[in-house]
C-alpha cells in the first residue's frame, strides 16, 4: 500500500519482505548483484567503482543537505531479496517453465484491476496533452505542446521499464497504442514476454535485456511507464544510492513533453513528487552559469513537472492515516 508499506497481494511475496536481503542471498549473489550496476558519464563511458561511488555519495550529500531542514528524517530502508537481480532471474525461471508446461502468464504485479486502470488513466492524460487540455499548475509552463505532433495513441512510442512478462504493453496495445517498447534486466522475463506477446497476437511488441541503472537505449520515449520497478530498485542494500541513478537514467529516456508514469505500492504520490523536486533541484545546483562569448550561458530546466495522480484507488484507514495499496503518478518532461 502507498505510504503504508505494502507490497502486492501475492502471499508468497508479502511474506519475504520483512527479512533482510542478508539473510537470504548469498554473498556470491550479492557480489553479483552489486556489480551488475554501474554510473555512466554523460557521456557513456562506464566509471571504476570508486568514481562511481564518489559521485553517487555527492549526490546523497546533496540530497541529505537539502532535506535537513525537515522536522523529522526518513528512517533507514528496509532491503529485501526484491532487490536482487538473482531473485528475479530465479522467478522468471519458474515463470516460463510454468507457461511452457502449463500456459500460464505468471503474477500481475499489483493486480489486473490496477494495470486495467492504469491503461486507460494514461491514454486518457495522453488524450489531453494532445489537447494540450493540462492543469491549471502546468498549463501556463511553457513546454512544446504534444498536441501539434501526435494527434493520435499510435504516434506515441512507449516504453516499459521493468516489464516482466510485458502484460501491461498488451494492454496499451488494445487502447490503441502501437510503437511499444518492453525492457528488464532478467532474461527469462523478456523470453517470458515474448512468448506471451506472440501467442496472444501482439507481435508487433518489442522486447530487449536491459537494465535501466545502465540503459544501453539511445532514443527517447514519449511514454515511459513503470509499475513497480523502481520499487524493487529501492529494496536493494544499495537502494538510495540506485534511485539516484534510476532517476539521472529515467530522465534521460522520456522526450521532451513526452510522460513519465510511476505505479509504487512503496511510496505515496506525496513522497514520488518529493523525489523529484529533490532531482530537479539537484540539477539545477549542478549546472554552473557562465559565459559564452560575451553571453550568458542558458541554464536548463529542471527534466519533470508534477502532472497529475489516479484519485480511484481504494482506501482505508490505518493507525489515524488514510492511504491506498497503490500509487501511480505521472510527470511531465520539460
Amino acid at each position: 500500500m502507498a505510504g503504508m508499506r505494502l507490497l502486492p497481494e501475492d502471499p508468497d511475496v508479502a511474506q519475504v519482505r520483512p527479512t533482510a536481503a542478508a539473510d537470504l542471498i548469498s554473498d556470491d549473489d550479492r557480489s553479483v548483484a552489486a556489480d551488475s550496476w554501474s554510473i555512466k558519464s554523460e557521456y557513456g563511458s562506464t566509471l571504476d567503482d570508486e568514481q562511481r561511488h564518489a559521485d553517487a555519495t555527492e549526490a546523497l550529500n546533496y540530497r541529505a543537505d537539502y532535506s535537513s531542514d525537515k522536522d523529522e528524517q526518513e528512517g533507514e530502508g528496509v532491503s529485501s531479496m526484491l532487490g536482487f537481480q538473482s531473485y528475479w532471474d530465479a522467478a522468471y525461471a519458474d515463470e516460463l517453465a510454468n507457461f511452457r508446461e502449463h500456459g500460464h502468464t505468471g503474477e500481475v504485479w499489483f493486480g489486473g484491476d490496477v494495470m486495467e486502470n492504469v491503461v486507460s488513466w494514461t491514454k486518457g492524460l495522453c488524450m489531453d496533452i494532445c489537447k494540450n487540455h493540462l492543469p491549471n499548475h502546468v498549463a501556463d509552463a511553457d513546454s512544446e505542446p504534444v498536441g501539434q505532433r501526435e494527434k493520435d495513441m499510435s504516434g506515441w512510442n512507449v516504453l516499459d521499464i521493468g516489464t516482466g512478462n510485458g502484460l501491461l504493453l498488451q494492454e496499451l496495445a488494445k487502447q490503441g497504442f502501437s510503437d511499444l517498447t518492453g525492457t528488464d534486466y532478467s532474461e527469462g522475463a523478456v523470453d517470458l514476454a515474448r512468448s506471451l506477446a506472440d501467442r496472444d497476437g501482439f507481435t508487433n511488441v518489442k522486447f530487449l535485456v536491459d537494465d535501466i541503472l545502465e540503459t544501453k537505449l539511445d532514443k527517447r520515449f514519449l511514454l515511459v511507464m513503470d509499475k513497480g520497478t523502481l520499487d524493487a530498485i529501492g529494496l536493494h542494500p544499495d537502494g538510495p544510492i540506485k534511485r539516484i541513478i534510476y532517476w539521472d537514467s529515467v530522465s534521460r529516456l522520456v522526450a521532451p513533453g513526452g510522460l513519465l508514469v510511476i505505479t509504487s505500492c512503496n511510496s505515496t504520490k506525496d513522497e514520488l513528487v518529493e523525489e523529484v523536486y529533490t532531482l530537479n533541484q539537484r540539477r539545477v545546483a549542478c549546472q554552473r552559469p557562465g559565459t559564452v562569448e560575451g553571453q550568458e550561458a542558458s541554464v536548463d530546466p529542471p527534466p519533470f513537472r508534477y502532472l497529475d495522480y489516479i484519485r480511484t484507488y481504494p482506501t482505508f484507514t490505518f493507525g489515524g492515516s488514510v492511504g491506498s495499496r497503490v500509487a501511480t503518478v505521472a510527470f511531465l518532461r520539460n
